[in-house]
Formats: structure tokens, C-alpha cells, sequence
């Protein structure tokens, strides 16, 4: 089979020549049995995983040294189309000579880079990469089982970027710590999106239920009121004047207090707030299943313990009329 029986006309320039190379002659087709694990002191593992974006499915077997968890052979069979072949010919090379560990570490760009003929000209077009999606999820079926845990155990946190195996986690570790205000800034720092760009923003090659644009949205409003919270907390408490004290203490309770109160069937209102022998004295009282609390008392020292937390001072005295 040449290379035009497998894509025709213009449409292979997309497709590197180590693409095409092995979807021709795969090295690592194949695969091993209890046998041949007996023969060379290893254990087998069989692993399958398929894709339901384009029906494509593949199976990889490791011979694994149970002395050093290292993958000392490997061999694959897949399923479905000749970039899928490709994809886990290589992925099955890049797990030989690693530790299960290590293996585990291999993601799909990694596949994608591997099968690159220049650095910087992708493999293959970016409606393709679900073909190598599948590299990074058989390797965690295979390591799960060599493991004897659930798959779900050793995988990451909801994962953004598929092609990157990126989790919304480490996006929002490094929004946070580069203050982060665009995907262009976000890929300074990691390849989320830097390839089939699905997880950019709607209307990509495949729907995701999170986008990187409403992660960095969702992070820099997050951002913007923890600021605000600690310029409010910044300033003197016991300086402020006494509208002020007053509004920030209505917020307190109205958001912090009144809401764990209501779980049990509870609430209060705020009463009063006096500023009286040295102290701020909050008065208030129950409303609902507080009312008639016996621990009404210790929920109050409980408040006011809060209280002095939150505005870092010990001049707050809360009161229950």
C-alpha cells in the first residue's frame, strides 16, 4: 500500500512522513501472550480503550518486570484509521524501557510531537488528534491494572485540554499564580490549546463541557473578590467609622453566618450595632429552630469567635436580645 492509497490529493501534505510511515509498517504491531511473560519472568497486562468521537479502539500489551515495574516489551493492536495506527505505534515505543510510573507520564502531544518530521509543523490536522487521545487513556488502563486500582484512582482531576492532558486544577494553579487574563497568556506557561484548540472556546472540533475562556473568567472574577476581601481586612477595624463597621458585619452575617444557620432550620437579624465602652457590640437575635436551640449560647460564642477572625480584632462583643 503507498502513501496515495491511503490519503489522496492534497490532503497528505498535512500528514508527516513519519505519519505515513507508520501507518504503512507499524513496528510494535502485535501482541503477547501468558506464554511469552512466562518465558522472559514478566507479567503480562492487557489493556483496551476506545474512542467514542470517531469509533476507533486499541489494545495494548506490556510485559512488565515485577522486580522494577519497568515495561521491558510492549505491542499494540488498533482499530480503526491509519493515524490511530500511527499514533499507537508510537505510543507503545515511548512506554519500552520506562517504569508503569513513568509510563503514566506519557501524553498525547508527546505521541503527536514524536511523529513530527519539523518541530514546529504538527503531524497531522488538529480534527485528528482524538486519534492519540486514545495513547494517554490506554496507558492509564494499563497502569491501572498492573496497579490492581480503578482507572479513575490514577487519572488526574476533570481534564480541560485532552490533547495536553491538562486538569482545570493546574489551569487555575497557574492563572493564580501569573495572574493570567487570556489563553494567549495561559500557553506561556502550559500547552493547553496550543493544538486541536477544542478547549479554547465553543464551536471547536469537539464540544466540551468547560472552556479555557470560562476557566479565566470564572478565576479572575474569583481573583478580583478575594482582593477586594483582603483590602477590607487589610484596614484597622477597630479605625473604621461605624457605617462602615456596620455595613461590613451585615455582609458577614448575611453570607457566612445566616447560611449555615439555615441548614439546621435557623436564621437571626442584626438589631443593633453599638460602639460602647471600647467594644463594637453587635446585638441580634434568633429567628426559626434557633429561637428554641438549647445550644443558642454556644452558637453565639461561636459567631462572635467568627466575628473576631474575620476583622482581626478582639474588640467585637455580639449580643442576643
Amino acid at each position: 500500500m503507498g502513501r496515495n492509497d491511503l490519503i489522496t490529493g492534497n490532503v497528505w501534505e498535512q500528514y508527516s512522513n513519519k505519519v505515513i510511515e507508520r501507518m504503512n509498517n507499524p513496528k510494535f504491531l502485535g501482541e503477547f501472550s501468558e506464554e511469552d511473560a512466562k518465558k522472559r519472568g514478566a507479567k503480562l497486562v492487557v489493556a483496551d480503550f476506545g474512542s467514542e468521537a470517531c469509533g476507533d479502539a486499541v489494545r495494548l500489551y506490556w510485559l512488565v518486570d515485577p522486580k522494577t515495574n519497568k515495561v521491558i516489551d510492549a505491542r499494540f493492536k488498533s482499530f480503526g484509521c491509519g493515524t490511530a495506527i500511527a499514533s499507537s505505534d508510537v505510543m507503545t515505543e515511548l512506554t519500552i524501557g520506562k517504569t508503569v510510573d513513568e509510563a503514566m507520564k506519557v501524553t498525547n502531544l508527546d505521541v503527536e510531537k514524536a511523529l513530527r518530521d519539523e518541530p514546529d509543523k504538527p503531524a497531522f490536522p488538529p480534527q485528528k488528534m482524538h486519534c492519540s487521545v486514545m495513547a494517554y487513556d490506554v496507558i492509564m488502563e494499563a497502569a491501572a491494572k498492573y496497579k490492581g486500582k480503578d482507572v479513575n484512582e490514577l487519572k488526574d482531576s476533570e481534564i480541560v485540554c485532552e490533547c495536553a492532558r491538562v486538569t482545570r486544577g493546574e489551569i487555575e494553579e497557574i492563572i493564580r499564580k501569573y495572574d493570567v487574563k487570556s489563553v494567549e497568556e495561559l500557553q506561556k506557561y502550559t500547552d493547553a490549546g496550543t493544538y486541536c484548540k477544542s478547549c479554547v472556546a465553543p464551536g471547536g472540533h469537539e464540544e466540551r463541557d468547560v472552556y479555557l475562556v470560562d476557566i479565566i473568567r470564572e478565576m479572575q472574577e474569583e481573583m478580583k473578590k478575594e482582593k477586594l476581601k483582603e483590602s477590607i481586612n487589610s484596614e484597622d477595624f477597630d479605625s473604621m467609622s461605624l457605617i462602615k463597621k456596620i455595613k461590613l458585619i451585615e455582609e458577614f452575617l448575611d453570607k457566612k453566618i445566616k447560611p449555615m444557620l439555615a441548614v439546621d432550620g435557623g436564621s437571626l437579624e442584626l438589631i443593633d450595632i453599638r460602639e460602647e465602652d471600647d467594644l463594637t457590640r453587635v446585638y441580634i437575635r434568633y429567628l426559626g429552630a434557633c429561637a428554641t436551640c438549647a445550644s443558642g449560647s454556644m452558637t453565639l460564642m461561636a459567631i462572635e469567635d467568627e466575628l473576631k477572625r474575620y476583622f482581626n480584632t478582639d474588640k467585637i462583643k455580639i449580643e442576643q436580645i
